[in-house]
């Protein structure tokens, strides 16, 4: 710890996007928040080689994406190396709450984002949320 400031259990972020307004706002506003974007992709392909590339500590996901499969698929290859994966989706279905960590509802603001990316650090550091951001549902499965 250096100066008080503690490292975060959040850095580095793939952003799985077939949106790409969305891709790009997410992109931009998480650079500006101090996180480092490993990859911004809009299939599951690319986000299974971006897993196997580099090291990951979270993976946003839309669920519907370009191309064969999904973001329950990313959430599946993502498992397997030990990501947590917050859907961001504007309908996330029912079995999504055992393969991620929690589903922010589209539309969401720059603020909302910020404010759920904070609540997750909070779980994954093992402390309490105490209130939940609106938009934001977290799962205790993943």
């Amino acid at each position: 710890m250096l100066f008080g400031k503690r490292e975060r259990a959040i850095s580095r972020i793939v952003i799985v996007e077939d949106e790409p307004l969305v891709a790009f706002d997410n992109e931009h506003l998480l650079r500006e928040s101090g996180y480092e974007v490993v990859a911004t992709v809009d299939t599951l392909a690319d986000a299974v080689r971006v897993l196997g590339e580099a090291p990951v500590d979270l993976i946003l996901s839309d669920i519907k994406l370009n191309g064969d499969g999904d973001g329950m698929d990313v959430a599946r290859a993502a498992a397997a190396r030990g990501v947590p994966v917050l859907f961001v989706t504007a309908n996330c279905p029912i079995e999504a709450r055992s393969l991620g960590i929690g589903c922010l509802a589209k539309p969401y603001s720059d603020k909302m984002l910020k404010n759920a990316l904070d609540a997750l650090e909070k779980k994954l550091q093992g402390k309490p949320v105490k209130r939940l951001p609106a938009g934001l549902s977290l799962y205790e499965a993943a």
